[in-house]
């Protein structure tokens, strides 16, 4: 088969789209909902450059029981760290760490129970 995939969205499961783009805002993607207009969307969208993530109203999601996560590489994993714990928003900012597998890596919880992990391959420049 020739059919080449293009990009990927994860697609995570919010109690409430609109305080979940401004949670996202913050920590400095472009956070459109799908109907902008509406008071309370159904859907969203989340981009940082190439990278897309998408937002799902899930209204009686348990933060707790979540289990959706996706991994995000960076090519400054010590710099998004930085402005994400400057940005002080709700949920959870792990420490840095360096992992057997060849990464440093920290991660994210935000307040619907969705982990975002954040690394870059560990180099020999790397501090």
């Amino acid at each position: 088969m020739a059919v080449q995939f293009a990009r990927v969205a994860p697609i995570l499961p919010v109690r409430d789209v609109r305080a979940a783009l401004a949670h996202y805002r913050r920590l400095g993607f472009e956070a459109t909902a799908y109907e902008e207009a509406a008071a309370d969307p159904i859907y969203g969208f989340l981009a940082w450059g190439s990278v897309s993530l998408h937002l799902a109203r899930v209204p009686d999601l348990d933060p707790a029981r979540s289990v959706a996560a996706c991994y995000l590489y960076v090519d400054d994993v010590d710099a998004l760290h930085a402005a994400w714990q400057a940005a002080e928003v709700d949920g959870r900012l792990t420490a840095i760490a360096a992992t057997p597998y060849g990464l440093r890596e920290f991660a994210h919880i935000d307040p619907d129970g969705n982990l975002l992990r954040v690394g870059a391959p560990i180099t020999p420049n790397t501090p």
